[in-house]
């Protein structure tokens, strides 16, 4: 190489003695390459320096270790206020992207770990495309995922290179592929391991061989023909998942590409004046706000320099069972322990299941396996870093557990319980080293749950806990530190929802109405299949643990239910019946302002025991609670989060609703006193 010119505040160039230039970025004072205006500016006067000297071919390069380009820079979005200063901000990445895409010699983007957003944008506007074969390196256009869809050319330049069905099921789901992945749909065009990165990047220029093309049917899914039906397709199947009404931007996305597909530049301009609309919208904003909530997740944990290295897990049920083969997936070695071989055999069985469906390459999956071993003696306690409690929910015995694994156990081993209501205070009495208990409540299933809170019990030790949240960061889990009270935060204030849900099905409104009106608003799923789908009996004794330490009332109908067994979609029946594990529901309607006072009567209870969770201090501050709610319970992302909604809607609002509710319904909507420092802070 040939010593270093132009070199900027982010980006420098090299040229290599075949004359191709290698723009190396490098974003100061980050850890992260993204796109700010600064950073586009820079890019824009360096690829003008570039052309104008004519080189063979030019290589765009990352210095970051830990990826090519996360996308743009989120926190910019934020300061954006009006559509104007949004489309300037559109316009310029294009005409970013633009300049490198009209470059007359090969151009080539060499990629590592993260590829997204306008990462992959500027890898699109590149000729050629390497991607480094190995695990971390992921390519995708996830930014639906934030109320908006890509605007610095990715839909015109990702349809005609792969096929509009394949490129617009990327963007519409936001998921993202691995190198090999992305090769076989056409979006790059070499992946190899680490060592021949630059060798192929060096021989795409000189040899420049013909740009890739889709085949015919990937072709033909873009013509002016196929693509209005496959259009309405697109919206059927989005609506699944993701209502008009909430989130509208993948149907944005779906009307830009069926307009114009056939013509990059109205393409290009309609991306730009269609995200500038979106990035204001509050589903918009609210996304983004989630994002950084699971950002502020994700640092917790992250100073700490703990490495643990053997888990052992006791109870080898569903919870325990999944814990163990996350944590093995994870590169954990991993100890299982239940009472007898025949009981730990079906958790042997999901997770070879789970490694097939994450690992893909047989020898992977074999060291998945060898990593997660049957041990039904407990001999793996002596060993382990972290014992994990997965037991059933008794007190009683648990402690009975501890009195056994504690002499076994390392001095400076965690005990972690995944209780999911028992105070760690009534478990740590046990203990003669009550320090070294905390909680670890995994939420069901294991595998797609992202939330783990992490319990503070009032022996625990700080240096515990610290461990605790770096070990949840460590198998790729979001931490949330709450304090030990009864439900810890995530079940208390599901708990009412869930209850006021039985009561309304008892007053005989139809379970299905119940569960629109929850999905209206944007919940998941709603709470009466949800209750079902848990467990009728679990959630009897979750509402017993707490209706003893809050003076809350169990409808009789749940009782009744799980008294004759009907314990939902794992008996077959619960409030609905089960076929083929779907339930079935009778199609009633009801009218708007049904649905309201069924919404409203669901939310209150929750909003109510989000703000007393606050108040009480259950929780650290608003953002760590709404972040608890949509990444445990998948509350309505496009809300913010309770206390997010809260705000935005108004207290002053709500707690007038509440005060109507409870001269109508009774005590159990009296507003909690957290409340009023809510409405003061308001200034309403």
């Amino acid at each position: 190489m040939s010593a270093m010119s132009d070199t900027g505040t982010h980006f420098r160039t090299e040229t290599d003695s075949d004359n191709i230039v290698w723009l190396h970025f490098d974003k100061a004072g980050s850890g992260t390459n993204t796109f700010s205006t600064e950073a586009l500016h820079e890019l824009d006067q360096q690829l003008q320096s570039i052309a104008a000297r004519c080189p063979r071919g030019l290589v765009f390069l990352s210095d970051k270790p830990n990826g090519f380009i996360a996308g743009a820079d989120i926190e910019s979005f934020t300061r954006i206020e009006t559509e104007a200063q949004a489309l300037d901000f559109l316009q310029l990445g294009q005409s970013v992207f633009n300049r490198l895409a009209t470059f007359t010699v090969p151009t080539v983007a060499l990629i590592h770990g993260f590829c997204l957003g306008g990462g992959t944008e500027l890898a699109l506007a590149c000729r050629y495309r390497v991607a480094r074969d190995d695990p971390g390196t992921r390519l995708g256009l996830p930014e639906v995922r934030l109320g908006i869809h890509p605007g610095w050319g990715g839909s015109a330049r990702l349809t005609p290179l792969v096929g509009g069905l394949k490129a617009m099921d990327l963007m519409l789901t936001g998921r993202t592929l691995a190198g090999r992945q992305a090769k076989r749909i056409g979006l790059v065009d070499r992946v190899v391991p680490e060592r021949h990165l630059r060798t192929a990047a060096r021989r795409l220029i000189l040899e420049a061989p013909a740009a890739a093309r889709p085949g015919l049917i990937d072709r033909l899914s873009n013509s002016s023909i196929a693509r209005p039906l496959l259009a309405e397709v697109m919206r059927r199947q989005v609506a699944k998942r993701a209502p008009r009404a909430h989130y509208p931007a993948p149907y944005a996305l779906i009307d830009i590409w069926r307009n114009h597909a056939n013509d990059t530049g109205a393409m290009l301009e309609a991306e730009a004046q269609s995200v500038a609309r979106l990035i204001n919208d509050p589903t918009a904003r609210n996304l983004i706000h989630v994002f950084f909530l699971q950002e502020q997740l994700k640092g917790l944990g992250r100073d700490s320099d703990y490495k643990p290295k053997f888990v052992h897990v006791v109870g080898a049920g569903t919870m325990g069972g999944d814990i163990a083969s996350w944590c093995a997936l994870r590169g954990f070695q991993v100890s299982l322990q239940d009472q007898a071989p025949e009981r730990i055999a079906p958790a042997m069985q999901r997770a070879h299941a789970l490694f097939k469906r994450k690992l893909k390459k047989p020898r992977e999956i074999q060291a998945a396996m060898d990593r997660l071993l049957p041990d039904h003696k407990g001999i793996g306690v002596a060993r382990a870093d972290i014992v994990i409690e997965a037991i059933f929910e008794d007190a009683e015995v648990k402690r009975g557990l501890y009195r056994e694994l504690e002499p076994r156990m390392k001095n400076d081993a965690i005990l972690a319980t995944n209780t999911s209501s028992i105070p760690l205070e009534e478990l740590a009495e046990s203990l003669s080293r009550p320090g070294q208990l905390v909680g670890l409540h995994f939420f069901n299933p294991v595998a797609k749950m992202q939330l783990v809170e992490v319990v503070n019990g009032a022996s625990t030790a700080a240096e515990v806990s610290a461990r605790a949240l770096a070990f949840t960061r460590q198998i790729d889990r979001l931490p949330l530190p709450v304090t030990s009270t009864p439900g810890f935060m995530v079940n208390r204030i599901l708990m009412p929802y869930l209850m006021e849900a039985v009561t309304l099905e008892s007053e005989g409104v139809a379970a299905n109405l119940i569960d629109q009106a929850a999905t209206d608003f944007g919940m998941p799923m709603g709470p009466v299949e949800l209750a079902d789908t848990v467990g009728l009996d679990i959630c009897l004794h979750v509402a017993q643990v707490l209706a003893s330490h809050f003076n809350a009332k169990i409808p009789e109908r749940l009782q009744q239910l799980v008294a004759d067994g009907r314990l939902g979609r794992k008996s077959g029946r619960g409030f609905y019946e089960y076929r083929k594990g779907k339930a079935v529901k009778p199609k009633i309607s009801g009218s708007d302002a049904q649905l309201e006072e069924i919404s409203d009567r669901l939310m209150l209870r929750l909003l109510n025991e989000a703000v007393s969770c606050v108040r009480e201090q259950v929780v650290g501050s608003d953002d760590l609670l709404d972040a608890g709610m949509i990444f445990g319970t998948g509350f309505a992302p496009f809300r913010g989060g309770p206390m997010h909604y809260i705000r935005s809607t108004g207290p002053a609002a709500l707690q007038a609703r509440l005060q109507q509710f409870t001269s109508r319904y009774g005590e159990r909507y009296t507003a909690d006193p957290g409340w009023e420092s809510l409405f003061n802070a308001q200034g309403d």
